[in-house]
């Protein structure tokens, strides 16, 4: 084990870390997004730890590689992870790599649209007076009604897989106080329904699973707030993006229209999202956010560290 060294830019959306690999780990190959996601995971993954375990990180701590775009269109690839390894959609990620393009100089300052391509797909975002917006990819409902111990589960794809279930009928409220009931509940939910349920996209394998659990509660016809339980309990502090586009599909379907969503986090913050139309088999979503930087960082691994993959404590 020799000396290990990495550099990276942190933001935070809405309150969620992300922490920006853009270099110094040589390129990853693959023909899609898909694939460099595989190259990372199987020769890379030294580097993940490195910046999301403690004593450098902890168990919500989120980030991506930076890649060479596979789209014609990009500016960009991410392949983003995780506590427990890596996901295929990343909302808050993207909304602060957008950002990131234009404060770091990758792109004009006054660029207003820009393609980032990421596991799930390419995306457009929209740049607005500090505002991104993200165009996801097409949103659906995967089933309804699963029984989990007495809760009620449904399933909508974002990007990833979520579950979704209203605390109000756990007798929660969407508040701190009540974290680590969600984080237990999260795992339950998630181990029970992998357990049952085959849930993948159809021709797309490496996408498959239940990615998060979202507890929503909502406050009023057009508000709601939520938190996401992701990966290995970890807690998205933001209204969690691909999330928002996976609830709005649950909505949609119950008539909710295009009607602007108003998506409130655990600790209050907001994104904003909706349904722009109706493509074969789900929705197009828009949600919209904004990303602040939060540092500059690099993190050394020296060849005498006892604890050289770092650990974590949750």
């Amino acid at each position: 084990m020799g000396r290990l060294e990495i550099a990276c830019v942190e933001y935070h959306t809405a309150g969620e870390p992300f922490r920006i690999l853009g270099g110094g780990f040589g390129p990853l190959p693959g023909a899609d997004m898909l694939a460099k996601r595989r190259y990372a995971r199987e020769h890379l993954d030294h580097y993940r730890r490195l910046v999301v375990n403690e004593p450098r990180g902890h168990a919500d701590m989120y980030g991506c590689f930076v890649t060479e775009p596979v789209d014609e269109r990009a500016v960009l690839g991410a392949v983003f992870f995780h506590n427990a390894g890596y996901s295929t959609a990343c909302g808050h990620g993207t909304i602060a790599l957008a950002t990131w393009a234009v404060e770091s100089g990758l792109v004009a300052p006054d660029t207003r649209e820009l393609f980032v391509d990421v596991p799930s797909g390419t995306l457009r975002t929209t740049l607005r007076d500090g505002d991104v917006t993200f165009e996801n990819v097409p949103s659906w409902v995967h089933s309804r009604g699963h029984d989990v111990d007495g809760m009620r589960a449904d399933i909508a794809y974002g990007g990833a897989f979520y579950a979704s279930v209203d605390a109000a009928a756990l007798g929660l409220t969407v508040t701190p106080e009540h974290t680590a009931r969600f984080i237990a509940l999260g795992r339950d939910v998630k181990r029970a329904l992998e357990a049952r349920l085959e849930i993948a996209v159809p021709g797309s394998p490496d996408i498959a699973g239940i990615y998060g659990v979202t507890f929503f509660e909502a406050l009023d016809s057009t508000t709601q707030r939520n938190v996401t339980v992701f990966a290995d309990g970890e807690v998205d502090r933001s209204p969690c993006g691909s999330g928002t586009s996976a609830r709005l599909a649950l909505l949609h379907a119950d008539g909710f229209g295009d009607r602007e969503l108003r998506h409130l986090s655990i600790i209050g913050t907001e994104f904003d999202g909706r349904v722009t139309r109706e493509v074969e088999g789900g929705v197009i979503t828009e949600v919209r956010g904004r990303a602040h930087l939060a540092g500059h960082h690099v993190f050394v691994r020296t060849p005498d560290d006892p604890l050289p993959d770092g650990f974590l404590l949750r």
